[in-house]
């Protein structure tokens, strides 16, 4: 029997998926009130990688007052959670 038919299958990787990098609201507070976060601010202060997809910010925690968030993806109970402390969000394309 051929190798190829001995060796097990191990299902579909698809090489073109975009795998987005998360990061909490609660994990923002390192950068106090009023801040500007942006993918550089977050690579610098070690939340994220440098490589990877894009940014999504989900709503584990609570901001900072008046940050403000310069991301790729946002959910919308963290955008809420941003502005209603006075913060502002900006989508990156």
């Amino acid at each position: 029997m051929p190798l190829v038919r001995r060796l097990p299958k191990r299902g579909f990787h698809n090489r073109g998926r975009l795998e987005n990098r998360v990061v909490g609201l609660g994990e923002l507070a390192v950068f106090g009130e009023g801040a500007r976060v942006d993918p550089e601010a977050l690579v610098a202060r070690g939340l994220v990688r440098r490589r990877g997809g894009p940014i999504k910010v989900l709503a584990n925690g609570d901001p900072p007052a008046r940050i403000s968030l310069a991301v790729h993806k946002i959910s919308e109970s963290a955008r809420r959670k941003v502005e209603t402390a006075g913060g502002t969000v900006e989508i990156l394309g």
